[in-house]
C-alpha cells in the first residue's frame, strides 16, 4: 500500500499563495487603456450644435411677426 502525503490547511494554502504569486509574477502589468476619441467626438457635437441652430432658425422663420 502507498502512502499519500496529506496537506494540511496550512500547507495547502501556503501551496496555493505560492500558485498565485508564480502565476502573477509571470504576467504584465495592465496596460492604461486607449484615450478618448476626442475628434470624433468634437465632430459630432459640432454637427449636433450646428443642427440644433439651424432648427431654430427654421422654426423662427416661420412665424409672423406681429
Amino acid at each position: 500500500m502507498t502512502e499519500k502525503t496529506e496537506l494540511n490547511e496550512v500547507a495547502a494554502a501556503a501551496k496555493e499563495a505560492k500558485r498565485v504569486a508564480d502565476a502573477a509574477a509571470d504576467t504584465k502589468q495592465p496596460s492604461k487603456g486607449q484615450p478618448w476619441p476626442l475628434m470624433p467626438i468634437g465632430v459630432g457635437i459640432g454637427i449636433g450644435s450646428a443642427a440644433l441652430a439651424a432648427a431654430l432658425l427654421y422654426a423662427n422663420a416661420g412665424r409672423k411677426k406681429g
